[in-house]
C-alpha cells in the first residue's frame, strides 16, 4: 500500500513539473527573440542598445537604423533605395567592397575573417559561399555576420551553403540561416548547418520573396525537432 502510494505521488509531480518546465523553456525563448523582427527575405530590425538592420530589401516604410550590416552587392542584399529608408547621418554601414560602391555615407568595408567595433558593438565577418553552385562563390569575399547584441551573439549566414567554416562559430546565441535552396542552403542542408553551429535558437530566413515559402521554414523546423528550438517568426 505504502509503495502504491509513493508510486502515485511520484507520477503525480512529474505531471505538475513538465508543464513548468515548458513554460520556463517558451519564456526564456520569447525574451531571446523579442528584440529581433523579420521584414522578410534576409532583412531583420534587431531593436535594443543600438537598431541593426540587416540586408534591407523592399522596406515598406522610413526607419532609422544606428548599424546597417549588407552581406554582398547582389540588388536584394544590396539595395541602395532601401538603404536610404534607414539611413540617418550618423548611421554606418558595414558590408563589402564590391557593394560600398553602390551607396554613400559612413562605410566600413569588411572581408571574411575581420573584426570590428561599432558604437561599441563587436562584429565578425565570415564566410559566406555556394558549394555546390555558383551564384555566390568563395572568391568574391563576400560574408554573413556574427555580432553581439543585447547581450546574445547572432550569426546572419547570408547567401550561403553548408561551409566548412561553421565548425569554427562558437557560443552562438541565435542563428539565422537561409533554408529555400536554388541560390542557398535546403531546409536540409540549414538543419546540418544548425547542428554544426549548434545555437541555443534558429530562425529560418530568406524563404517567400524571391524563392521558397514558408513550408521551407516548416520543414527546417521539423528537422531539427528535439535538437534545437526553432522559431518562424512572423508565423501565423
Amino acid at each position: 500500500m505504502k509503495k502504491l502510494f509513493y508510486g502515485i505521488l511520484i507520477a503525480v509531480n512529474c505531471i505538475f513539473l513538465i508543464p513548468a518546465t515548458t513554460f520556463s523553456e517558451k519564456k526564456e525563448v520569447k525574451v531571446m527573440v523579442k528584440n529581433i523582427h523579420y521584414l522578410g527575405h534576409d532583412t531583420f530590425k534587431i531593436t535594443g542598445e543600438k537598431v541593426i538592420f540587416t540586408d534591407p530589401f523592399k522596406i515598406k516604410k522610413k526607419d532609422s537604423a544606428d548599424i546597417i550590416l549588407i552581406t554582398h552587392e547582389h540588388y536584394d542584399h544590396c539595395s541602395p533605395e532601401d538603404v536610404k529608408k534607414i539611413q540617418g547621418p550618423n548611421t554606418v554601414i558595414v558590408t563589402t567592397g564590391d557593394c560600398a560602391k553602390k551607396i554613400s555615407g559612413n562605410i566600413k568595408i569588411v572581408r571574411p575573417g575581420d573584426k570590428i567595433n561599432v558604437s561599441g558593438i563587436e562584429i565578425e565577418a565570415v564566410p559566406a559561399y555556394n558549394t555546390n553552385k555558383q551564384f555566390h562563390t568563395k572568391d568574391k569575399g563576400w560574408v554573413g555576420y556574427i555580432f553581439t547584441a543585447n547581450g546574445q551573439r547572432i550569426y546572419i549566414a547570408g547567401d550561403t551553403d553548408y561551409i566548412p567554416e561553421m565548425k569554427t562559430f562558437k557560443n552562438i546565441d541565435i542563428a539565422l540561416l537561409p533554408v529555400s535552396g536554388t541560390y542557398v542552403m535546403t531546409a536540409e542542408e540549414a538543419v546540418q548547418a544548425a547542428i554544426t553551429i549548434n545555437p541555443r535558437i534558429a530562425i529560418p530566413m530568406h524563404y517567400g520573396s524571391i524563392v521558397g515559402d514558408i513550408n521551407d521554414a516548416k520543414r527546417f523546423r521539423e528537422g531539427l525537432k528535439g535538437k534545437i528550438e526553432v522559431v518562424i517568426l512572423n508565423e501565423e
